[in-house]
């Protein structure tokens, strides 16, 4: 059963559909921000996603278009998140900078992984995480980041530069 057909039967009233949407979409929420926070924040967010989905389904007016909506959704969760922290430390913004976990690829472990997709910015971070480890098209990223996909396009250049350059600061070569 598709997405779409299960966010239609959700809108009627149907428990068990929302239920399967949940199910099937449960992990890839919580790694997408997990990824973005640590996880212990990635637990309360994760469960604020799924409250708001709930909330937002009946008001869904493209069921087709379930899984952008949902990052959406994840992606506002956790600004909002992180913008709250900002606010009550204005001291600083390294609490709200932790990353997940994840290997990008294979030859680099999860620990330097962490430590180097932590030191990217958020905007560059969070194009990488969507693109390569959500598997989003160009087109779905700029829908969920609300910009055009040529600023997708050239985040993602500029993440995979400073990617690279990162690596090869910790002495991985190419």
């Amino acid at each position: 059963m598709t997405d779409e057909l299960l966010v239609v039967r959700a809108q009627l009233g149907e428990r068990a559909a929302v239920a399967e949407l949940v199910a099937r979409w449960r992990i890839p929420v919580w790694t997408y921000v997990r990824r973005m926070l640590d996880a212990e924040r990635a637990d309360d967010v994760s469960q604020e996603v799924w409250l708001a989905v709930v909330r937002g389904l009946p008001r869904l007016r493209e069921p087709d278009r379930f899984a952008p909506w949902l990052f959406t959704i994840a992606r506002r969760s956790v600004a909002d998140r992180l913008r709250s922290e900002y606010a009550s430390e204005k001291e600083g913004f390294a609490a709200s900078d932790a990353v997940a976990e994840d290997p990008v690829g294979a030859m680099v472990d999860r620990a330097e992984m962490v430590s180097v997709l932590s030191g990217l910015p958020v905007l560059e971070r969070e194009i990488l995480v969507l693109f390569y480890l959500e598997d989003l098209s160009v087109e779905d990223c700029a829908q969920i980041c609300q910009v055009p996909a040529g600023t997708v396009k050239s985040r993602l250049n500029r993440a995979r530069r400073m990617l690279r350059t990162h690596l090869e600061e910790k002495g991985f070569r190419p």
